[in-house]
């Protein structure tokens, strides 16, 4: 899911993921929706699938991932961090210690847009505040990603009309 059980990545020899220079915690705690991601194990036939961050008391964030697989809703719990202030663009994301993958923040515009992915190039995701993205930002932020080495062609869309 958005943050969620990107257990690890590997490093190859692709260019090193550009991330924001600055990234106000606060203002991007709260809900995001999937828009497209790649396709990964974890997130198989999962729709209407949201990441909801909250701040903990040590600083690092909670993280709830939730989706439905047609059936019955599935959730994640996990937590994320900045391991170096000095890139507040890269974070780690744990949901089964002691395994940490990668959430970079490439672009975003927290009131409505995030790319997020892992500098292995093998994690996407386009999340909204909305459960949809006007069609001017999805585009332009896929051909960011394609710029940045994402081979967008495995972009998936995920849809957000369940029922709850």
């Amino acid at each position: 899911m958005a943050l969620g059980l990107v257990l690890l990545t590997s490093c190859g020899s692709k260019k090193a993921l550009t991330t924001v220079n600055e990234l106000d915690k606060e203002q991007y705690l709260g809900t995001w929706y999937e828009i497209q991601r790649f396709p990964h194990s974890f997130e198989k036939d999962l729709q209407c699938v949201t990441a909801t961050y909250t701040l903990r008391e040590d600083g690092k964030i909670n993280v709830l991932n939730k989706g439905f697989d047609g059936e019955k809703w599935r959730e994640a719990d996990g937590k994320a961090w900045t391991p170096n202030a000095d890139k507040p663009g890269e974070l780690k994301v744990e949901f089964f210690w002691p395994f940490a993958g990668d959430y970079y923040i490439i672009e975003t515009d927290p009131a409505k847009y995030s790319l997020v992915g892992a500098p292995d190039r093998e994690y996407l995701w386009i999340l909204a505040r909305e459960k949809s993205l006007d069609d001017v930002t999805l585009n332009r932020l896929r051909t960011r990603a394609e710029k940045l080495g994402s081979d967008i062609s495995k972009l998936e869309e995920v849809h957000h009309n369940c029922e709850e």
